[in-house]
């Protein structure tokens, strides 16, 4: 007797007719899922019964997504009271999941801010990153570091404004060099008044918020006036300060002063990608630029890809009131609307034929196509590169992912492990994986900590395998260092089962540790070096140098971490608060330390209870009713 035929699986397109069944005529967002739960696609219609319907024909639809169909295999259904805030939802839903049919942003980074802080009699204007925890007002964004650190510069230079931590403001006993070449104020030892130094906090927030003109008018008359009582020398500081600002607010196209708080953003194409180029633009002052590259279906339009990239992109980030395009989006108005409401006021989306505004646009589409043309000459260079790297080291196919790896250490503490991946489109920085070894490895035991990186790496990759995941492994895996670290990698690819399946090359340094006189090592192959000029030789030393960076740049954030750390981290019941005010006022860890008790309880913002808790810490075998004498005895 045989075995019943099991039944044929149920198509995609007879999923999405069983769920159509059960679905809402209001708007919402809907998500396609394959066998294993990973999303396909997430749409959003005003209808969902409407839009979802015509999945159940594929005969109609573009190959693409016949593809996602066919692959669908279960569906989930969120509804929402507008069909503006489905469109929020599945920007981030989009953004969070990267569903392989959607056009997806990559962008993993963060934008710096300036910050003033509003927490200290004398303000600090520093750059900021992250969740604003600290009180004060925020500018920006600003498209990279170097763009916020030149205002920072220039508002130092125009408003003389110190951007020194509050401990080394507190620990200061005479002006430091930013005072003597004119970019602070010295507030840190009295040289202006806090009176004084409000007035310049003032003037450096109308000038961020745009009023630059009236800043220049206000220093204009007091360096008259200063002029006026002949006190020469304060009237020719004035003067510098004016030019500076003149300087700063210099109009023409890169400093649209008429645009006030602005995003330009321009998409140019070609051979199937698409660079989209944005420009902050706040107070007429240009914030800088940065170029992003989403990624979509070949034949994806600009103003398509433009739309989405705009919804995912104001997904963490409040949209100014102006938003300047290069293409007429599809629903436009909608994605105006949503993100209207996200703002919580209105957002304007515009496409300007001339003027100013049309200057800026061009600017910004200009950029966008020469970022895009570097970027195909690049993956040109690199494809070549990748193929000649298969035949030095005898891989099948061009490598699409390689991984390389690297350790680092001071006499075996805080030891760290660090990998970087690349690939035809160069490095994937949001790939890259720090490891902080556990141990237990005896101090500076390189091989130790080689095997234990590459353990939980590949040993993880495993275990997602098993529990029906797809990770990511890579082509080729470059090690740096010789012979001992070639065999400690390969011991763990073996007991893993994959050293048939992953080619692994160890990169020894030269004699003398000179670049260009590498030796690799491999498997079944005697050592070999390549020619001084080899392009291939140069691209592996970039590999090798990338990670090499990597690697130092995490050992010493855990090392500073460590340096920074102080005794009174040590101590129940001080939190970040008190420690700053004891730090505030004594100075160092070193000066609460030799601190009396009298002197500790003086302290601002320090109870009796907390004083008697540091004092004990430091003095465990002190009386503390006779360990000094309180304020006022």
């Amino acid at each position: 007797m045989s075995d019943a035929p099991s039944p044929p699986p149920i198509s995609g397109a007879a999923v999405i007719a069983a769920i159509l069944a059960t679905l809402p005529a209001s708007p919402g967002v809907y998500r396609m899922l394959d066998a294993k739960g990973e999303a396909l696609y997430v749409g959003k219609a005003r209808a969902l019964n409407k839009r979802v319907a015509a999945y159940t024909q594929p005969v109609r639809l573009p190959e693409r997504l016949r593809r996602m169909v066919a692959e669908t295999r279960s569906m989930e259904i969120v509804t929402t009271h507008t069909e503006a805030e489905a469109l929020l939802l599945e920007a981030n839903l989009i953004k969070r999941l990267k569903p392989r049919f959607n056009i997806v942003l990559r962008d993993d980074k963060s934008y710096p801010w300036l910050m003033l802080t509003e927490d200290h009699p004398f303000p600090q204007i520093a750059k900021h990153r992250g969740a604003r925890l600290r009180k004060g007002s925020y500018w920006g964004p600003f498209a990279s570091a170097w763009a916020v650190n030149q205002t920072v510069t220039a508002m130092q230079r125009v408003f003389l404004l110190r951007s020194c931590a509050d401990t080394v403001f507190a620990a200061r006993t005479r002006p430091c060099l930013l005072f003597q070449i004119r970019r602070c104020s010295a507030p840190c030892v009295g040289r202006v008044s806090e009176a004084e130094y409000a007035a310049l906090v003032g003037q450096a927030k109308a000038f961020l918020e745009g009023k630059s003109a009236s800043v220049q008018q206000d220093l204009a008359a007091e360096m008259e006036h200063a002029a006026g009582a002949l006190e020469f020398e304060r009237a020719a500081a004035i003067r510098d300060r004016i030019r500076g600002l003149t300087h700063v607010q210099g109009n023409d196209v890169i400093n649209p002063a008429s645009l006030g708080d602005a995003d330009v953003i321009a998409a140019w194409q070609a051979a199937g990608q698409t660079c989209v180029q944005v420009f902050f633009i706040r107070g007429g002052r240009n914030n800088g630029n940065r170029a992003h590259f989403p990624t979509h279906a070949r034949g994806e339009e600009a103003p398509v890809v433009l739309g989405a990239f705009i919804a995912q992109f104001y997904d963490d980030k409040a949209p100014p009131p102006l938003l300047l395009v290069n293409h007429t989006l599809p629903e436009q108005a909608l994605i105006a609307e949503a993100l209207s409401l996200k703002a919580g006021r209105k957002v304007e989306i515009a496409l300007p034929q001339r003027g100013e505004k049309r200057a800026v646009l061009d600017h910004a589409e200009m950029n966008a196509r020469e970022a895009l043309e570097r970027r195909l000459a690049e993956a040109a260079g690199q494809a070549k590169l990748l193929e000649a790297t298969a035949t030095l080291f005898g891989l099948p196919a061009p490598p699409e992912r390689i991984e390389v790896y690297d350790n680092s250490h001071i006499m075996g503490t805080n030891p760290y492990g660090a990998m970087i991946v690349a690939g035809a489109e160069g490095f994937r920085k949001s790939a890259y994986r720090k490891f902080a070894i556990r141990g237990p490895i005896a101090p500076g035991d390189d091989f130790a900590m080689m095997r234990e990186v590459l353990s939980r790496r590949f040993g993880r990759a495993q275990r997602e395998q098993a529990e029906g995941g797809s990770p990511e492994l890579p082509d080729l895996v470059l090690i740096d260092g010789g012979v001992g670290q070639l065999s400690a990698a390969r011991a763990v690819l073996e007991e893993l089962g994959l050293s048939d399946d992953i080619p692994l090359v160890a990169i020894a340094k030269g004699p003398d540790r000179d670049a260009g006189r590498e030796w690799f090592h491999m498997q079944g192959r005697p050592p070999f070096q390549l020619p001084p000029r080899d392009p291939v030789l140069y691209f592996l030393q970039r590999l090798r140098d990338e990670v090499h960076r990597f690697v130092i740049t995490t050992h010493r954030a855990s090392r500073s971490r460590v340096l920074t750390q102080s005794e009174l981290d040590e101590i129940t019941g001080i939190g970040a608060a008190r420690k700053r005010a004891l730090l505030n006022h004594f100075g160092s860890a070193r000066g609460v330390k030799m601190a009396g008790l009298g002197d500790l309880e003086a302290a601002p913002g320090i109870s009796r209870e907390t004083a008697r808790r540091v004092y004990a810490h430091f003095h465990p075998g002190a009386r503390l009713e006779e360990a000094g004498p309180r304020p006022g005895q």
